[in-house]
């Protein structure tokens, strides 16, 4: 079983605590996470682009000349695919679905296998309680230096508050969010992750 410090706001060490095996210690499933973070990256996907077909490009719609007679070929609209600012064919439009799926199972084993990543690096610090006070941002990156905190950090509680949200926001390389909220991307793409013992104990109950 993997152990963590428990700290308090100060950073000070309260105790060791034991996470659970069967989410922050198994053995990682490298494909599991892939196909996570490629559905995440898919579903980010707005799929504005478009082109126009050929019933959508301006021009007439009569025939540019005669079928026979003029020694030319034979054209229907200026509309065409081949002609100059006619229709796209095949192009890209907004009604394709860049949504890829994965099961429960999978999903819950990619989360496990990124949390133990974490655990096995020594990347998740546990505090006792997160409380902001003052919704400042100066406040909250204090907070952070008593934890040693560097670099990328998603924090994770078990419910937002307005001071909490408020003193983050500004901070780019932070990001707050709750229990429910965790997934595959969000735990690989930050460097580290702080998590109260509350949001611990919510997550071992619901990926156990």
């Amino acid at each position: 079983m993997p152990k963590v410090a428990l700290l308090n706001l100060k950073g000070e060490k309260i105790k060791d605590i034991k996470l659970n095996d069967e989410i922050f210690g198994i053995e990682p499933n490298n494909q599991t996470i892939y196909d996570a973070v490629v559905r995440k990256g898919a579903s980010l996907r707005q799929g504005t682009h478009s082109v126009k077909t050929r019933t959508e490009v301006s021009g007439g719609g009569i025939k540019p000349w005669r079928q026979k007679g003029t020694g030319r070929a034979r054209q229907g609209s200026i509309r065409a695919p081949h002609w100059y600012h006619g229709g796209v064919v095949f192009g890209p439009t907004t009604e394709r679905n860049y949504e890829k799926k994965q099961n429960r199972k999978e999903s819950r084993l990619a989360l496990k296998s990124a949390l133990s990543y974490k655990a096995d690096k020594k990347e998740i610090t546990v505090l006792e309680k997160l409380e902001v006070k003052k919704a400042k941002t100066k406040e909250f990156i204090k907070l952070l230096d008593s934890l040693k905190v560097n670099g990328k950090t998603l924090i994770v509680v078990k419910e937002l508050t307005e001071e909490l949200i408020l003193a983050s926001r500004n901070l780019s390389d932070i990001k707050v969010i709750e229990t429910h909220e965790i997934n595959t991307y969000d735990v690989l793409n930050y460097r580290n992750i702080v998590i109260t013992e509350e949001a611990v104990k919510m997550l071992e109950e619901v990926l156990r």
